[in-house]
Formats: C-alpha cells, structure tokens, sequence
C-alpha cells in the first residue's frame, strides 16, 4: 500500500510542475499578445473576457495533453496568474485560512483554526513567486528587489503582506500572508470561546465611556481582531484617526480618517514614521486616535494624547504579559529621545491608560483573553494593577489547550466613570466565581493497560514482575 501511494506520488509531481511550466508559458504569450494601450479604455468586464477568451484559445493550441477538466483548472489559474495572486488565489478565498505562509516555490502551509498544515500548491520556480511578490508591492507604492529585500503591504481586503527576497532570503522568496479577509464580529468571539459575555460587557462599556485601552499580546493572538470588534462600540458621531504601518483596521463608523507610514526610498530620504503621523493627527481635531500597534517612540505622543483630552484612545502592543506590557511601553517612551525620570515615565503611562486587555494564543490554536486588568494607580516603583477577569488554563486534550474564565472578585474603581457615562454596570457581574468553561475537544478512548487486560483475564493475582510487565 505505501509503495504504491509513493509511485503515484511520483508520478503526480511531475505532472504539477509540468502545468505550472505550462501556465507560465501561457500567462507570458498572454501578456505579449495584448494590447496594452486599449487595456485603459476597457471596462474590467470586458478586460476579463478578453483574457479568458484568449487563455481558451492558447489552452487548446498548447502542446501539452490535457483533459477537459485540467484545461478549465488551467484556464482559471491563468486569470488568477493576470489578475490576483496564482496558486494562492484559491487559499484567498477560503475563509477558513487565517495565515498563508511561502517558504518557497513548493513548499506553502496555511494555517487554519489555529494550526499549520502544508498543502500541495506550488509555484513555477523562484522567479514566479517573486513576480507575485513585486505585484503585490507595486499595488501600493513599493518595490521587492535586490536594492529593497524586505517589504510590508497589504491586500486589497486588508489582509498583512511580508516578504522578503534573496540576497537576505537564502533559499528564495518568502511571503508570509495575516489575512483579514474575514471580519469576526462580537458574536463570533462569544461563538468561538475567546470571551464569555461578562468580558464582553464590561469592555463594551468602557471603549462607550471613553477608557483608554491597551491590547496586549504575542503575535497571532488576535489584537488586530479585538482592536478592530471594540472599536464598534465607538459612538459613530466622533471623529476618529487611524494610524498603522500597513492599514489593516477596517472600521465601521461613518467619520474616519486613516493614516499609513511611508518607508525611504532608494536613496534613504522621504520616510514617514508612525511618530510623524501621531504629531500630525494631534492636529486634526480627532476624538480618538487608534494607533493599530505601538512599537517605538510614537509611545510618547499617544500618551500624550490620551492625557490631553483623547481619552478612550485605542492601540495595541507585543507582550507576553500585562506587566511586561507596560515595561515595554516605558522602554518606548524612552526611545523618544528625553531624559525623563522613570517615575514620571510610570506616572504618565497610569493616568493615560485604565485597562489593559492580554490575550494569547494557546496550544492547539484557541484564542482567549487571559486577563482584562484595571491600572488602578502607580505606587513608587510599581503599577498597582487589579486584576477584573481571566483565563486558567488547567490542561491539555486532544492537543489543545482546555480551561476555564474567571471573575477574581475585584469591583473595579472604572465603573465611577461608567456611571458618569451613564453606563451602569451591577456589582454582581463582578462577584468571585468560575464565568465559564469552553467546552473540551472529545477525547477518544484509551486503550487498556497491560494490567487492565490481565484482570479483565481474571489473571490479576499474576506473580509477573514489574520488569516482565515492561518488557510485555
């Protein structure tokens, strides 16, 4: 049975390189056949079917044997070759990939509900995969080349583009793919376990009263998402700013405006940092302003902002932990370039943010907030910070994470402001006790020990030894 599936493996990778060749032949006789100054004046309608109805025709002509089914496939790989993104078109449209990773011509995983998994799609070569990374880039101003080996972009639908190319790529190009094609609403973190509904509640309340809130996490666990579902609460008569290096937020209310950061140029000159834009959004007469991810010495004029009059201001930040938060974003404000006295660095971070959300992405691929916390005030040399809610992970099953959430018992001092806001939140919702158990993947049935087998062959008073027992 394994020599057999080996040899038709065999056989069937040749035939996939062999159609990619042949894909690639037709996809540059397709390019040289089109007249390129009437391709302006075409409605994308049109400009469609006059490259199905000549892939057809190149399909048919080409040398190589295919059957009608083969011939479809390969003429809807053309149209993803001229007008998306080749083998990777069909991994786009399927929401339940979250990350596409290429690591090279034939090697493509995806991840899908939390794990990685390789799938059978391949590239021509490396010059293939590096024509789609430079279409990628081009899309929004930038370049993948020997002179710029690194690029951030971002798809059409939002989803986060890396890439990286030889010379600093060893074996190739490398695309890596965060897609957000799929916007996850409060349902569907309430439907797929990563907060109950006490969680929910309590932060809806606060991004309505205006708390400023910090979403702390590892990558991958979710803080674009979260970020992206709490600014729905937002009220849709503020004005709001959005600041990011690759714009991914996607936000529903009718007044934003957004704000993208700009890399040098081949000659060193002409960047925009997320600290430019931070300076320049101060002067736009924002409510809010949601920086998508904090990563440098912008940290000092978000705080700045969220101490004068933009309260309720949203970002998020790389952390392992709410602590180790809060010393990253004091290691930024540092990075500013002032010589301020750590105290006050710790005073300003407290009175700017209230609640910090952690989140994490456990074994087996589950999402949970693991804490929500209120920064209740600043103490000497450390943070008093109260924990309201939290995950407790108490085991493994199947090979995925199991626990359950938590309320610690703490009434947090926010809910003044909530009931200022005119938000009334009952004590109770805080009282000690378990919120809620996700519940567990099913766990198949364990095989009988040897000891098990023997009793149940009425040989439990056996004089077998333990080292005979071992060895059976």
């Amino acid at each position: 049975m394994t020599q057999s599936s080996d040899s038709s493996a065999n056989q069937a990778a040749p035939f996939a390189l062999r159609f990619q060749k042949l894909k690639a032949d037709i996809h540059r006789q397709l390019i040289e056949m089109l007249d390129i100054s009437k391709l302006g004046h075409w409605k994308p309608e049109r400009l469609r079917r006059e490259v199905r109805s000549l892939a057809t025709r190149l399909s048919k002509n080409a040398s190589e044997l295919l059957g009608e089914v083969d011939r479809e496939r390969l003429i809807d790989e053309v149209m993803a070759e001229v007008f998306g993104l080749g083998p990777l078109d069909g991994l786009m449209q399927d929401p339940t990939v979250s990350d596409i990773l290429v690591n090279g011509p034939s090697m493509i995983y995806v991840e899908r509900h939390g794990r990685l998994e390789p799938t059978d799609l391949l590239f021509a070569d490396n010059a293939h995969l590096l024509q789609i990374i430079q279409r990628i880039a081009a899309r929004v101003g930038r370049r993948a080349d020997e002179m710029s080996p690194m690029v951030d972009a971002r798809l059409p639908d939002g989803s986060r583009v890396n890439a990286i190319v030889p010379p600093l790529a060893l074996d190739g190009p490398v695309l890596s793919i965060r897609r957000f094609g799929v916007r996850l609403t409060c349902d569907d973190l309430l439907a797929n376990y990563t907060m109950p509904e006490e969680i929910l509640a309590v932060l809806r309340a606060c991004v309505e009263s205006r708390i400023s809130v910090l979403i702390s996490g590892g990558t991958g666990s979710g803080k674009t998402t979260m970020l992206n579902t709490l600014s729905r609460y937002i009220p849709a008569d503020e004005r709001l700013v959005t600041i990011e290096d690759s714009a991914e937020l996607k936000l529903q209310q009718p007044h934003v405006v957004r704000l993208e950061t700009r890399p040098a140029n081949l000659e060193g000159v002409g960047e925009i940092k997320q600290r430019d834009l931070v300076r320049n959004a101060l002067r736009m007469r924002p409510d809010r302003i949601i920086v998508g991810e904090v990563r440098g010495a912008e940290a000092l004029d978000m705080l700045q902002a969220m101490n004068t009059g933009h309260e309720g201001s949203l970002t998020t930040i790389h952390a392992n932990d709410t602590r180790d938060a809060l010393t990253r974003l004091e290691m930024m404000v540092m990075m500013a370039g002032f010589d301020m006295p750590v105290p006050v660095i710790r005073q300003y971070i407290g009175s700017a943010i209230t609640l910090v959300i952690q989140l994490s992405r456990l074994k087996g691929g589950p999402r949970r907030v693991m804490r929500v916390s209120e920064i209740v005030a600043v103490k000497g040399k450390r943070y008093l910070v109260k924990d309201i809610f939290g995950f407790r992970q108490t085991g493994v099953r199947r090979g995925v994470a199991v626990g359950e959430f938590f309320a610690t018992g703490y009434v947090p001092r926010l809910l003044t402001r909530l009931s200022a806001s005119g938000i009334d939140l009952p004590p109770e919702l805080f009282a000690e006790r378990v919120l809620f158990r996700p519940p567990e993947p099913e766990t198949p049935p364990v095989p009988p020990s040897l000891l098990d087998r023997l009793a149940q062959a009425g040989l439990a008073s056996t004089s077998l030894t333990t080292e005979e027992i071992d060895r059976e």
